[in-house]
């Protein structure tokens, strides 16, 4: 585990950043550790355990809205690589984007129309809707709630994590 969680004052998920940024922190005293693992750093007149999970002291105003843009990856990082119809997970690169209402019947390339499915999956579908097509879908599309997912997703992610990551 080589990343570390970073929340805000209020608990939400702000960014993930490196070891080393963390303890930097940590040791300014503008963060304090909220989980950590049972590795230690040792140094002549420190003994931190290694933080999973920090927060930081004062509170970071976000922006409430940010543009995402609905693309491939942000798509795949908000379904969390499982496929919305059968919810198999098998690999990044296994997956395709699948429009829930097809654009040939006017949908369109949105956050609330568009999921992660597997190619057997999107074969079976074809250009149909999941209702006629008898694969109800196992979550609702909807656009996230934070852009720092687009962060957790592509660096590993710990256990630990998953209590503060209110994505859906």
């Amino acid at each position: 585990m080589s990343n570390v969680l970073v929340l805000n004052a209020t608990y939400e998920p702000l960014s993930v950043v490196s070891i080393r940024r963390a303890i930097v922190l940590l040791l300014k005293e503008k963060a304090e550790v909220v989980e950590a693992t049972h590795a230690r750093l040792r140094a002549e007149h420190v003994d931190l355990s290694v933080p999973s999970v920090i927060r930081l002291v004062t509170y970071v105003p976000v922006p409430p809205r940010l543009p995402l843009p609905v693309s491939r990856r942000t798509v795949l990082a908000r379904d969390n690589y499982t496929c919305q119809y059968c919810g198999a997970q098998p690999g990044k690169t296994q997956l395709t984007i699948d429009h829930v209402v097809p654009r040939s019947k006017g949908g369109g390339t949105t956050w609330d129309n568009v999921v992660a499915a597997c190619a057997p999956c999107n074969r079976r579908k074809g250009n149909r809707t999941p209702d006629a097509a008898g694969l109800p879908l196992r979550t609702v599309p909807a656009r996230p709630r934070y852009l720092a997912f687009v962060l957790l997703s592509e660096r590993g992610r710990d256990d630990s994590w998953e209590k503060y990551l209110d994505i859906y």
